[in-house]
């Protein structure tokens, strides 16, 4: 239907997560419709973005290139011997906008869902083991609590189910948030109420 470039963008934007074709082409439309200028403003933002963000060694958020750690990892004042593992970092963020949680956090970077299982391969799970089995690695005390903080539809409970399996297996308490987190929820849209009273019904 329309011009190759058009259509690749299209195809690039759909990757994109919640955005379908129609966005994707509405994308693609603005951008045509956008000075040069713009374009090379995005463009440029684009590359600064990949150039100067990494991930924290530790919760794998996304911090400048020239730390190692982001500032809630390095805050002596928290509880590291408790994580709170997230699906992204959109989510790490709603938790934190409580003041409830006091411990620190682990962003497995997705979710897997109960017909894929090449999803497995896909979240960090790898890494939070090796976290939790070698805290001296890392200069943390050993782990005693996990709270599993995935969202409350089909693949945030397969996600939830398969770490708790695996905790279970390094004998790690994990416990998940509590009633508040309506069914179909996502932490990141949550108001800072219904997370506060999740996370103190934790279980």
């Amino acid at each position: 239907m329309y011009p190759p470039p058009i259509e690749k963008l299209i195809r690039l934007f759909s990757r994109f997560p919640t955005i379908g074709p129609r966005t994707a082409t509405r994308f693609v439309f603005h951008c045509l419709d956008s000075k040069k200028e713009e374009i090379d403003e995005l463009i440029d933002g684009l590359k600064e973005l990949k150039k100067s963000v990494k991930n924290c060694k530790l919760c794998f958020r996304s911090i400048l290139s020239e730390d190692s750690l982001c500032a809630v990892c390095k805050d002596k004042k928290r509880n590291h011997d408790t994580i709170c593992v997230v699906e992204k970092e959109t989510d790490l963020l709603s938790i934190e906008s409580t003041g409830e949680y006091e411990g620190i956090y682990f962003v497995l970077g997705g979710t897997v869902s109960p017909l894929k299982k090449e999803d497995f391969k896909k979240i960090r799970v790898k890494e939070l083991k090796d976290r939790i089995e070698n805290p001296k690695k890392f200069n943390l005390p050993k782990t005693k609590e996990v709270i599993i903080a995935t969202n409350q539809n089909t693949e945030g409970e397969a996600t939830a189910i398969y770490l708790a399996r695996v905790l279970n297996a390094l004998k790690i308490k994990n416990t998940r948030l509590g009633r508040g987190m309506p069914t179909g929820g996502e932490l990141e849209y949550a108001d800072e109420e219904t997370l506060s009273y999740a996370l103190k019904g934790r279980k």
